[in-house]
């Protein structure tokens, strides 16, 4: 492990940190287009910057109460190994240095339900948890089904 250069994301009351080499970019939550049959926390898409981007309620996976409503609410898009995927959440706050010398997950062993927290930035005042967009794209429910949509989407446009 090395010294993570992060967003740092609000969700409920806890900060969470994405490196910014998979943020592409952070957007305000517009017209998302609803797909039907899919998990609750899947809102649909948003078109951004000419690309069809499913958004995903952060908030909602993590706590099961929706980020949608919240006028602060950003969607934070990341780059994963097959597509952009936007989360939902109540705030992007900053970017933040964190040495790895503050990087622990001795205590995340215990989150086999959340194997998408890489690790933990133990700060003077805060405590940050790192998120893998990759391995959350790959574990939640219905992601293969969302970018099998989206692809086919994609197709239909050229």
């Amino acid at each position: 492990m090395s010294d993570i250069k992060a967003v740092i994301v609000q969700c409920g009351q806890e900060e969470y940190a994405l490196p910014v080499e998979t943020v592409v970019s952070i957007e305000k939550l517009e017209r998302v287009n609803p797909i039907p049959h899919l998990p609750d926390y899947m809102l649909g898409l948003m078109k951004i910057r000419g690309e069809l981007v499913p958004i995903l309620d952060f908030q909602q996976i993590l706590y099961g109460n929706a980020a949608k409503e919240d006028p602060n609410a950003r969607v934070v898009v990341v780059q994963t190994e097959n597509l952009y995927i936007g989360l939902l959440v109540l705030d992007a706050k900053e970017i933040l240095d964190i040495p790895e010398s503050k990087l622990t997950s001795s205590g995340l062993m215990a989150y086999s339900r959340t194997p998408y927290f890489k690790t933990v930035a133990n700060l003077e005042d805060r405590m940050i948890t790192v998120v893998d967009a990759e391995i959350l794209s790959k574990t939640l429910t219905g992601m293969d089904a969302i970018g099998e949509y989206v692809h086919s989407q994609q197709m239909q446009e050229k």
